[in-house]
């Protein structure tokens, strides 16, 4: 008679999770045509366990085989144990992987294994649906297996959450400096009350006309691809992310245009000088850079520690984790003692087959539905437990808010003045900051709360099936065996105290797993926070790089301009440098969020690797004594784990990529809406030197003596025709020849220019020469010594350095051109100046009126920039 107990044994892990998974409430999603295909692929109905339980590896027997190139059998890993499927989600049945690991319920004997999935069913796992979870308690009642997915998706709202509250931040700050300088035109009596309040308003309007506008597009984004309301997929994340990038984005720059109407409305209604508006707008541009600064620190603090709450979050997952497989791993470990315990008597005859088999049977069947009980108790009572606790946390919450809009109100409401700008921006940051740090760690504690609260829950149930799990064998030891087999009571007491005896030693070793994964676990997270730095000091280098780019093309605009004041350049630095770190704010958030979207997109893969990593230490640890098979085995795992870490890390570049370059794009958009701005900014101040210099020009005294010179000289009697024409006609000649003159001295500047800057090119060309020829000499040791790639970046450089170095010459030439021809331009106005009140003073003598109009030096004396 064939003996498949042992069979029956193997299979239990995986029995019990299908029985447990079927009372879950995603089971109405599982189509039949998957719930077919699952039974083809089932263990139990496969001769592969049967080849299994006598092949000598040291990697689950319960796995599809395939032989290695060595021709050692190696087991390969094979899909999923049946889960429910969520909503959205593909069910992953593809064989075509290479590598896996352990399954979520097993993770000592290795009874099952799951796939690491080709970069194929890349599309597939994004439109695997999770659940969406708005606080860490909801994850652990979770009992999906993305909980990576979960934990991140938390990281990426409190990034949003941070963000909103900054830019909240920044409109009040803005409202409130724009306040105090309304407060002191009132008091200075340059505008009414009425006005004061008047412009406030509109102000105030404007900005919740803003905001209401981008909490309609945020809510469009995130009502859209939403089929169900509890699950998302990474899919739909990612999409959501990118939108709310681009909101973002928009309402910055609509943000930017408002605040500067504000500003020019304000000056306009106040009515004061140039340049008093002039020195206003200076000082609000200085105090929102302040602004950006003070943000832009709490926003890196603040996402640090965003970034550290995960990894504490996933140290309690795995605490849980671990204390909800507890139960199953000691059915495990009392089902094998007992199994060995029968088949001695079986050797001994006091026991056949078939008995021994029905009492296993009989044992398995109570045992699984035990273990589905207190499964389906603890997931209940946890439920149950966060539920209260999270009633709790938005009562608390809500209180919390409550009192810190009051004490907002209460400094807002305070008097402040120009002269302690500082002072508020201080101390209202410094509340917000109080309030942010106070909340946080009002959450923290509530986490580790949750988390004892459950963990004390779990090991109550624990303590409670394990008792009931004792009183079964209890129960097959005093009562069933001495029936079925014979053997007196005391006889089977020995059996029961043997079997007692045999099981601490195997929850020891359990337990001692147990610690070396913990032990591994820490090391992997330590890994992670290693990627997390890098990718901080990538944006870092990133921001620097785009930051210096901007200074110089922003100065090389503002010296090619040239005509305009220090005060004028001052102001465009200084809007150009805030807007600038409005935009790298925004994207520091952005880079650090796709770097969490990058891990979710991974997390599948890596989770897999890790644990057939765990799973190989473990057992490599734990077989001292090895055949050549094995051995040879081993090794090839081995290799097969390396060769997956590199796929691995492809992809995760691969990944990095393509968000990378979203990231420019979105980079891109922002800094063209950052050059349409200045744009802008640029062109008013160019509009108001014109005017300015316009009405420096102007002058209707003179224009009124002249209208006033020709009338009288028309009806005057002292002067003739012919003595006038002759006037007129000296006049002209003089005009002549001053302009010869300029033509002449014009001429020769341009002809002293070309021979100067055509010398600065033959020095130049005569330099890169003699820099050649060096190169030249060279060569040969070049191409030993460097790579491709160097050489063509060394190429790269030099031509990009000889062409800034080309258009530095041409654009000194050109000032200096200007300078020349402006200078010129200076001495030919006031030349023809003088000509013309000589003819004036001759004309008014001529005919008798008194002049008025004295000479006046030049106004445009002063070169150009």
């Amino acid at each position: 008679q064939k003996d498949d107990s042992q069979r029956l044994l193997e299979s239990f892990n995986c029995d019990e999770k299908e029985h447990t998974l079927t009372k879950s409430k995603a089971e109405p999603y599982i189509s039949e045509e998957e719930m077919v295909l699952e039974e083809n692929e089932s263990p139990l109905n496969s001769n592969i366990t049967a080849f299994a339980l006598k092949a000598k590896v040291i990697y689950p027997i319960n796995q599809k085989f395939r032989p290695l190139a060595d021709g050692s059998s190696n087991p390969s890993l094979h899909e999923n144990p049946k889960q429910a499927v969520l909503p959205n989600q593909v069910m992953e049945t593809s064989t075509s992987g290479s590598l896996g690991s352990l399954s979520q319920g097993d993770k000592e004997d290795c009874s099952s294994s799951t796939t690491i999935h080709s970069t194929t069913s890349d599309d597939r796992f994004q439109a695997r649906a999770f659940l969406k979870v708005t606080c860490f308690p909801e994850v652990l009642t979770c009992e999906s297996f993305d909980i990576k997915l979960c934990l991140c998706s938390l990281l990426l709202k409190d990034l949003m959450l941070l963000d909103t509250e900054l830019r909240k931040e920044k409109h009040v700050m803005f409202m409130q400096i724009l306040k105090i300088y309304l407060t002191d035109f009132c008091h200075k009596k340059k505008i009414t009350d009425d006005l004061f309040k008047k412009i406030l308003l509109i102000q105030e309007n404007d900005f919740e006309e803003l905001q209401k506008q981008l909490d309609c597009r945020l809510q469009n984004t995130e009502m859209s691809g939403a089929h169900n309301s509890e699950y998302q997929t990474l899919e739909d994340l990612e999409r959501k992310e990118r939108e709310y990038s681009e909101h973002i984005i928009d309402n910055m720059e609509a943000f930017w245009k408002q605040t500067d109407k504000a500003q020019q409305g304000f000056l306009d209604q106040s009515k004061c000088s140039s340049a008093k508006a002039t020195k206003i707008t200076m000082d609000l541009t200085e105090r929102m850079i302040a602004v950006e600064g003070l943000l832009n620190e709490c926003q890196d603090l603040h996402a640090m520690d965003i970034q550290e709450r995960l990894f504490n979050w996933e140290l309690m997952v795995k605490m849980i984790d671990s204390l909800k497989f507890y139960i199953p791993e000691e059915c495990k470990c009392r089902l094998n003692i007992v199994s060995n315990i029968l088949d001695h008597l079986t050797v001994k005859n006091n026991l056949s087959v078939r008995q021994k088999e029905e009492l296993l049977t009989d044992l398995h069947k109570a045992f699984w539905e035990q273990l589905a009980h207190f499964t389906n108790e603890c997931i209940q009572q946890s439920k149950d437990l966060m539920l209260k606790r999270l009633e709790c946390r938005a009562k608390k919450r809500e209180e919390f808010k409550r009192k810190q809009k009051a004490e907002q109100e209460s400094l807002l409401s305070k008097t402040f003045h120009t002269g302690n700008f500082d002072d508020f921006l201080k101390a209202y940051h410094d509340l917000l900051e109080k309030h942010r740090q106070a909340e946080w760690e009002l959450e923290e504690e509530d986490d580790y709360e949750s988390t004892e609260a459950v963990a004390v829950l779990y090991k109550e149930l624990y303590s409670k099936a394990s008792s009931v799990l004792a009183e079964l064998v209890n129960e097959l030891f005093l009562q069933t065996l001495p029936v079925v087999t014979g053997l007196s009571v005391r006889e089977c007491e020995l059996l029961k105290e043997e079997w007692q005896e045999n099981l601490v030693p195997q929850l020891e070793k359990w337990d001692t797993h147990h610690l070396k994964r913990w032990k591994l676990f820490q090391e992997q997270l330590l890994q992670e926070k290693k990627l997390w730095i890098n990718e901080y000091a990538l944006s870092a280098v990133m921001q620097k790089h785009l930051s210096e780019k901007q200074e110089k093309i922003i100065q090389g605009v503002v010296s090619r301009l040239g005509c305009l004041s220090d005060e004028s350049v001052n102001y465009i630095l200084q809007k150009h440098r805030l807007l600038l770190c409005s935009v790298l704010r925004r994207l520091t958030l952005r880079s650090i969020g796709m770097a969490a979207l990058t891990r979710m997109r991974m997390s599948r893969k890596k989770s897999l690797l890790q644990e057939l990593r765990e799973q190989h230490i473990l057992q490599k640890g734990s077989s001292h004594c090895q055949d050549e098979d094995q051995w040879q085995l081993q090794k090839a795992v081995e290799s097969h784990i390396l060769e997956e870490e590199e796929k691995l890390e492809e992809e995760t570049q691969q990944t990095h990529l393509e968000f990378h370059q979203q990231l420019v794009t979105e980079m891109q958009e922002a800094l063209q809406f950052l050059q349409q701005h200045m744009e802008q900014v640029i062109g008013q101040t160019l509009l108001q030197h014109a005017r300015q210099e316009a009405g420096k020009r102007k002058s209707d005294d003179e224009q009124d003596f002249k209208e006033r010179l020709v009338e009288a000289a028309v009806e005057s009697v002292y002067g003739s025709s012919n003595n006038i024409n002759r006037l007129v006609q000296n006049y002209y000649q003089q005009v002549g020849k001053i302009t010869e003159g300029y033509e002449r001295k014009k001429l020769q500047q341009l002809k002293s220019l070309q021979a100067e800057r055509s010398e600065k090119n033959r020095l130049r060309k005569k330099e890169e020469n003699e820099h050649t020829l060096k190169e030249e000499q060279t060569k040969g040791i070049l191409n030993i010594s460097s790579a491709v790639h160097q050489r063509m970046m060394l190429q790269q450089k030099k031509v990009l350095s000889q062409f800034e170095l080309h258009q530095q010459i041409r654009l000194e030439s050109l000032k200096q051109k200007l300078l020349g021809l402006h200078h010129l331009e200076t001495e030919l106005e006031n030349q023809l100046r003088n000509a013309e009140q000589d003819f004036v003073t001759e004309l008014a003598a001529l005919a008798r009126i008194p002049v008025t109009v004295k000479k006046q030096p030049s106004k445009r004396s002063k070169p150009a920039g």
